[in-house]
């Protein structure tokens, strides 16, 4: 075992905000060095550069660790990952430590730097690199994202409207492409008034669905693109894996040494076993913490393979004859699709090897 307040001179957390980060050093006893708060401009964060090295003596050997990395956080980390130095993401909050000591933004900031000194290096929580087509891919990843949750919503308002105002449309039933372009290019009639508004609406709506369908075929495209060329290319060869859930695999594993596990990738995506053992039944049930996009990308390959996977399509039946139920199945079908991600991500070569 390695610890971290072995390995390094100084720790710096910071706990991060919109306007202002506050940033507390500690020495690698636990020391308290010095606590400030710096605005979150572009020159703020150069003086806590500055503030920071005149504290650790210019000491390149110190600990970054930032709370809220991927948010906050993340022009913050960039510019310390520029500087030379170190960068981790900050573990999760002890309840119970916060209503022992109270809370404050200078000592989150504190508990924050504190927390990782007894750690052992390999639990170190590194932040995903942004290099190379990675950050692209996040950024589209999450902008599909929220164009499908805003198509459904806008399917489900205009199947609403149609279900409750007679604008000549059978609405019973799910509405299909054909019904919302057809609803699309509908034009207003001499109705009343409360009639012409609905059907005025239902074309808004229903136009709105057809241009964020063809929206998400183009981000599709573009992520199948950057996937294509990027480490996350070869997990497109395994059966049920799409351009979209490789994206999300590839995000969530980021590069080596990130993940130091397929277990701790299990746990990442949620899918690690949770125990729920009474008297003389053994069983296991779904655990819903974790990454619930890496989780719902696990979830979809499972389901796809049940549907065009012959080697899983036995298994679901093998398991089903041995009394286990469907979900507890997709539990185990989800945790082996991470493990198996995992293996081959791992085994890519690193950006910048050769090959």
């Amino acid at each position: 075992m390695t610890i971290i307040s072995h390995l390094y001179a100084f720790v710096v957390g910071v706990d991060t905000h919109a306007k202002n980060h506050v940033y507390s050093v500690l020495t690698h006893t636990g020391e308290h060095v010095d606590t400030a708060t710096f605005p979150t401009t572009k020159a703020g964060i150069k003086r806590a550069l500055t503030w920071v090295g005149r504290r650790t003596r210019g000491d390149l050997d110190t600990l970054w660790v930032i709370e809220g990395i991927g948010t906050y956080g993340a022009i913050l980390a960039d510019h310390v990952a520029d500087a030379g130095y170190t960068v981790a993401e900050a573990a999760s909050m002890n309840a119970r430590d916060r209503h022992a000591t109270g809370k404050d933004d200078r000592i989150d900031a504190r508990r924050i730097a504190g927390t990782v000194l007894p750690l052992d290096e390999s639990r170190l929580r590194f932040p995903r690199q942004a290099d190379g087509p990675r950050q692209g891919l996040r950024i589209l990843v999450k902008a599909r994202e929220s164009m499908t949750g805003e198509k459904t919503r806008t399917i489900n308002a205009l199947t609403a409207l149609l279900r409750t105002h007679d604008l000549g449309m059978d609405a019973r039933r799910k509405l299909s492409v054909v019904t919302i372009q057809t609803v699309a290019k509908w034009r207003l009639r001499n109705e009343s008034v409360a009639l012409t508004e609905a059907r005025r609406e239902a074309i808004r709506l229903a136009k709105r669905v057809v241009d964020l369908d063809v929206e998400i075929s183009d981000y599709a495209m573009r992520i199948e693109a950057l996937v294509k060329d990027s480490p996350g290319a070869v997990l497109l060869a395994e059966p049920g894996i799409g351009p979209i859930s490789a994206a999300v695999f590839y995000l969530a594993w980021s590069h080596h040494g990130r993940v130091r596990s397929e277990a701790a990738f299990a746990k990442l995506a949620g899918v690690c076993p949770i125990p729920a053992s009474s008297g003389n039944v053994v069983r296991f049930r779904l655990n819903r913490s974790g990454d619930r996009r890496l989780n719902s990308a696990l979830y979809m390959v499972a389901i796809t393979r049940l549907s065009h996977h012959q080697r899983s399509q036995e298994y679901m039946a093998k398991r089903l004859g041995e009394g286990e139920t469907k979900k507890e199945t997709i539990r185990c079908m989800k945790r082996h699709v991470a493990r198996s991600v995992y293996r081959i991500l791992e085994a890519t070569k690193p950006i910048g090897q050769a090959a």
